[in-house]
């Protein structure tokens, strides 16, 4: 078996005269498959970096290299070479070569790529006329940012973690999508800009609301309490101030005052003449009647009800 192996590599050897394709570049995401399409149908080879990797021979296919085992197929209808489960270290040059039938070499560079990180958006800023958006990744190794406005980039980034994107008012309707590529996959994110900034707008005025809800109490309670005080205030100068009674359109005329004396054993007016203690003559006709006019400013004080 060792031997006929190594008679079908000198034959190889002997053969690598063929004609030659042009290269190709291949890109593959880590841990995804990648599909050789020039086909090897009778007899052939697949090598990498010139190490021979799988051959095939009487339409049967014999892997060389043990690594390679159930990671490269070969598909008997179609003749196409196809490995899976690719890894970072499966970068580099490979090669179909076919031997028989439709002879040919074909070399392809493979790039094996990280997978692209999911991109996410949040909003940053909002005022009347525009909207700020940034679109971001957590690591972005060979990864680049793209906005998307319908069809079109409208930005673009190959070496930034994040990207902003202002949006104007009359374009929030519009279609937006963030997207996270590498050569061999993108990862979308579809945008709601109208709900996006609505939503922070709302936000804005819920908080504005709460204020309202805050500050009206506030001031409600401190205008209850200063006319709280204020009738206090009312209240205690009506107490202190004594309530005179209402005097009448008669008593708003000028009151004359004198001092009264009283003498004792007083007659009629018809009486005789008597002296009072200054030696002043009374008597007959001259003596007159004095009254006492009560007022109410010589009363005691009333007081309010609420006294």
């Amino acid at each position: 078996m060792e031997g006929e192996q190594l008679s079908l590599l000198f034959l190889f050897m002997v053969m690598s005269s063929s004609a030659a394709k042009e290269g190709k570049n291949l890109s593959v995401t880590e841990g995804g498959s990648i599909t050789f399409p020039d086909p090897v149908l009778e007899f052939g080879f697949l090598l990498y970096e010139n190490k021979n990797l799988a051959m095939v021979t009487k339409s049967e296919m014999q892997i060389v290299e043990n690594i390679y085992m159930n990671r490269v197929h070969w598909n008997k209808n179609t003749g196409i070479f196809t490995m899976t489960d690719v890894q970072r270290n499966d970068s580099g040059i490979y090669s179909v070569d076919s031997k028989k039938g439709q002879i040919f070499t074909t070399a392809y560079e493979v790039t094996v790529y990280g997978c692209p990180p999911a991109p996410a958006v949040k909003t940053v800023s909002v005022n009347p006329e525009s909207c700020f958006l940034l679109c971001f990744v957590d690591k972005g190794e060979d990864t680049t940012l793209l906005w998307y406005k319908e069809k079109e980039v409208v930005n673009q980034s190959s070496s930034a973690l994040s990207l902003p994107l202002t949006v104007h008012k009359e374009e929030f309707r519009s279609s937006y999508r963030c997207e996270a590529a590498t050569p061999a996959e993108e990862k979308t994110l579809s945008v709601d800009v109208n709900s996006l900034c609505g939503q922070t707008n709302t936000t804005s005025s819920n908080n504005r609301h709460s204020v309202t809800l805050i500050v009206v109490p506030i001031v409600l309670a401190i205008t209850i309490l200063f006319v709280a005080i204020l009738i206090r205030q009312k209240y205690l100068l009506k107490k202190e101030r004594p309530i005179r009674q209402t005097q009448g359109p008669e008593d708003t005329r000028d009151v004359l005052y004198t001092d009264v004396q009283f003498l004792e054993n007083r007659r009629s007016e018809q009486s005789e003449e008597m002296r009072d203690p200054s030696g002043t003559v009374y008597g007959g006709s001259n003596l007159k009647t004095v009254y006492d006019k009560l007022e109410p400013h010589r009363m005691k004080p009333e007081y309010s009800e609420l006294s």
